[in-house]
C-alpha cells in the first residue's frame, strides 16, 4: 500500500471476535468510506480510511464492533490482531 509503519495510526472502531462466528457482513454494506476488509476469518477495518462514523457498529447483529476505547477485556487481542493485519501490508 505503500504506507510506512510509523503511519498506520490507531484506529477509532474494532471488529472484535463474536465477528469470526457470525460474519454476516452488514458491517461492509453500511461503510461510507468502504475501509472494512476480509481478514478470512473475520473483517477487519483499515485505520487510515475509517472516518469514525459508527456506522458499522450500528448494523453488527452480533456486537462485535467497538470504539477502541470500549473493547471488552476479553477482546483487547482484537486490537492487536487489526492494527498487525494493516502492518502485514505495509512494507
Amino acid at each position: 500500500t505503500g504506507r510506512a509503519r510509523e503511519e498506520v495510526p490507531i484506529m477509532a472502531y474494532v471488529i472484535c471476535e463474536p465477528c469470526g462466528d457470525e460474519k454476516c457482513g452488514e458491517c461492509t454494506l453500511v461503510c461510507p468510506t468502504n475501509c472494512i476488509y476480509d481478514a478470512r476469518d473475520q473483517y477487519v477495518i483499515d485505520p487510515m480510511e475509517c472516518i469514525d462514523c459508527a456506522a458499522c457498529a450500528s448494523v453488527c447483529p452480533v456486537d462485535a464492533i467497538y470504539h477502541l476505547a470500549r473493547v471488552p477485556g476479553e477482546w483487547r487481542r482484537s486490537v492487536t490482531r487489526n492494527a498487525d493485519f494493516f502492518a502485514s501490508l505495509v512494507d
